[in-house]
């Protein structure tokens, strides 16, 4: 249970369709799928690409790369290779949902910051403000909102992904990820920073997090935000300001999810962890049961907040 199909860089993790669906920069077999978040299964993809991110909407799962190549799925399993066109290749390094319409973000080296779908197949290309390399997008109360690591202003802010407008950060700090939830947008970044915000262009700096972390990516779900981290890490907050942080081990976290009543992390060091499993579905590996804790509520999490196991 919650071994990898391979130990392969995973960089991103979605839940869409009844399937959690994770994508690696390396490896054999690049997409790995699973019901459960407990027992994955490899899956083949028409081409070998450094898969950054995955995202589900409108029927289907779209992952991105560094490239001209992006895939799509209905189902996580069956995949089809395509092509940006050239004129929009390369330097994706984020794709979401939201507003009908997938989004992603990067910088193609040329005069464009994002691109929009409606289907998911065809894209148009947009330019921002800045021209940075942005890394992370997300949607929320009627807006995208996407970070970067550098750059004068490290915020993007837009109601259709085509119009952007630039906000100051809260701090000059390299912005990883984002995510929205309970009215209120929250990203991290390494080096222990933690942003809020609750429109997208007015952000504040938190501070109640002790542990070092180096937050690369956050998510949200059951009301709970989700941190993870690239030096073993893992955070909850139920309001974005108070944060608890546990220990998980030396993984080097890239991604978290919500979906089916539990929370499911991947790392590029080739671990999964997983969180909020019913009573129902409990299962025991070396006498420590994965699950059986529904992240909600006034928690005060124990060790085994996250169950972390690689091959």
């Amino acid at each position: 249970p919650q071994t990898p199909a391979e130990a392969n860089q995973w960089y991103s993790v979605t839940y869409g369709n009844g399937m959690f669906v994770a994508v690696a920069t390396d490896g054999a077999h690049r997409v790995m799928t699973s019901p459960d978040g407990v027992h994955w299964t490899a899956r083949s993809t028409p081409v070998s690409e450094n898969w950054y991110s995955v995202t589900y909407g409108n029927g289907l799962f779209v992952a991105v790369a560094g490239g001209i190549t992006f895939i799509t799925s209905p189902d996580g399993i069956n995949w089809t290779e395509r092509d940006f066109s050239p004129t929009y290749a390369g330097g994706w390094l984020s794709v979401t949902y939201g507003n009908g319409k997938f989004v992603a973000v990067g910088n193609n080296g040329g005069s464009y910051q994002s691109i929009t779908s409606v289907d998911g197949i065809n894209w148009i290309g947009h330019s921002a403000p800045e021209a940075n390399q942005w890394y992370s997008v997300t949607y929320g109360n009627g807006l995208f909102v996407a970070v970067t690591q550098g750059g004068t202003d490290q915020v993007m802010t837009s109601p259709d992904g085509e119009n952007w407008a630039t906000s100051t950060a809260a701090g000059a700090y390299p912005w990883f990820s984002v995510t929205y939830g309970n009215g209120k947008f929250v990203a991290v970044a390494p080096g222990n920073h933690i942003m809020t915000s609750f429109d997208g262009a007015s952000w504040a700096l938190q501070t109640s997090i002790s542990e070092p972390g180096d937050w690369l990516a956050v998510s949200y779900g059951n009301g709970q935000y989700i941190a993870v981290a690239g030096n073993g890490f893992v955070s909850s907050s139920q309001d974005g300001t108070n944060w608890t942080t546990q220990a998980t081990g030396a993984e080097v976290w890239r991604s978290v999810v919500y979906g089916n009543g539990m929370f499911v992390a991947v790392s590029s060091s080739g671990g999964i962890m997983t969180s909020g499993k019913t009573d129902s579905n409990l299962i025991s590996t070396n006498n420590i049961y994965q699950g059986g804790m529904t992240i909600n509520g006034g928690l005060t999490l124990p060790s085994s907040f996250f169950d972390s196991t690689n091959a």
